[in-house]
């Protein structure tokens, strides 16, 4: 872990974030009406200013579908031509996405399509087909070794190469989505500068566990924590698998938070319905961002008479606390959301 500066307005503290890539010098100045990250990074520049809150699948052999998606507003584009496309299918869906991607990356939103899997043997020609300057990543499933991923970007980089664009723009979401991908999230999260956000697959997962799905999910708790976790470690996103409920927003709602609630940063959509309530859902609320101000207030007042802590409402506000509030505010200010 290093051991990192933050400066405020009123007094200065060191704090510890387990990011290696992270370098030594980061400020971040807070003030009453406005709040200001300054910092130099290195290998996970991107992910530090990134939100993927909403992630819209659209089944890559539908063309119809694929038009429509552009009037929708999620923070990312899935084409996707893996789980929603038979078999047989694989083909016409290939192209049909290669050949809608410049009217997705045209809206402005992200473009990552999923591709199929290594177990496939379709992997590398679906890369052929979508590697090029209007994608922003590419989604692949069933990562289970930091080797998996390896194949997979050392495929890109040729492409890459072939396309005339920089050697590493292409960034990688990967599924994990079996016992053994949980097991060793970290390890395959770590493995690749590519790599900006671990998504976790459920259905995929209870299958491999020889498990039935609850309403309640009480039986991905464990794993979705986990990957959480090693998310955070490795310093990606974490993404939670998709409510299938799409009728339902009402359980859409308590699922994605709580999804959100165990360290979650965004939600896959199967369809457009979803992607407001997922975005309201893993956006900071008005309230919270009044909040968050109230408690840097109060401790910079207790901090101006020399003490380490204080109270708000009848709850301990210290560095922690503080810590957590202008980490929301940042995330705030990413997402263009003021109180």
């Amino acid at each position: 872990m290093r051991n990192i500066e933050f400066r405020k307005t009123v007094q200065t503290y060191n704090f510890y974030i387990p990011h290696k890539s992270i370098s030594s010098k980061f400020l971040m100045l807070y003030s009453r009406n406005h709040y200001y990250v300054n910092f130099q990074y290195s290998r996970k520049q991107e992910v530090f200013l990134l939100y993927l809150r909403s992630l819209l699948f659209v089944p890559g052999n539908q063309p119809n579908m694929l038009t429509k998606a552009a009037s929708f507003s999620p923070d990312a584009f899935v084409p996707d031509m893996e789980d929603s496309v038979a078999w047989d299918d694989k083909s016409q869906a290939r192209e049909t996405v290669s050949i809608n991607l410049e009217m997705l990356a045209n809206t402005g939103t992200k473009v990552i399509p999923r591709i199929n899997s290594l177990d496939t043997g379709l992997c590398e020609t679906d890369l052929e087909a979508i590697v090029g300057p209007n994608i922003y990543g590419v989604s692949v499933g069933k990562i289970n070794t930091p080797a998996d991923v390896s194949v997979i970007s050392e495929a890109i980089a040729g492409l890459e190469t072939q396309c005339g664009i920089a050697k590493g723009s292409i960034k990688l979401v990967l599924w994990i989505e079996t016992a053994v991908g949980i097991l060793n999230a970290h390890q395959i999260l770590s493995s690749d500068d590519r790599i900006i956000a671990a998504a976790f697959g459920a259905e995929d997962f209870t299958n491999d566990m020889g498990i039935e799905r609850n309403e309640d999910d009480r039986e991905i708790l464990f794993p979705r924590s986990q990957l959480a976790i090693a998310a955070r470690a490795a310093g990606v996103l974490a993404l939670d698998t998709p409510f299938f409920g799409f009728r339902d927003p009402d359980s859409l709602k308590l699922n994605s938070e709580q999804s959100r609630s165990i360290g979650f940063k965004g939600k896959f959509a199967i369809h457009p319905l979803q992607v407001d309530i997922i975005n309201q859902c893993f956006s900071p609320s008005k309230e919270e961002i009044a909040h968050a101000v109230e408690v840097i207030q109060v401790f910079e007042e207790a901090a101006a008479n020399g003490r380490g802590s204080t109270s708000l409402n009848g709850q301990v506000v210290d560095v922690p606390v503080v810590k957590r509030a202008e980490s929301l505010l940042n995330q705030a200010k990413q997402m263009d959301i003021t109180s």
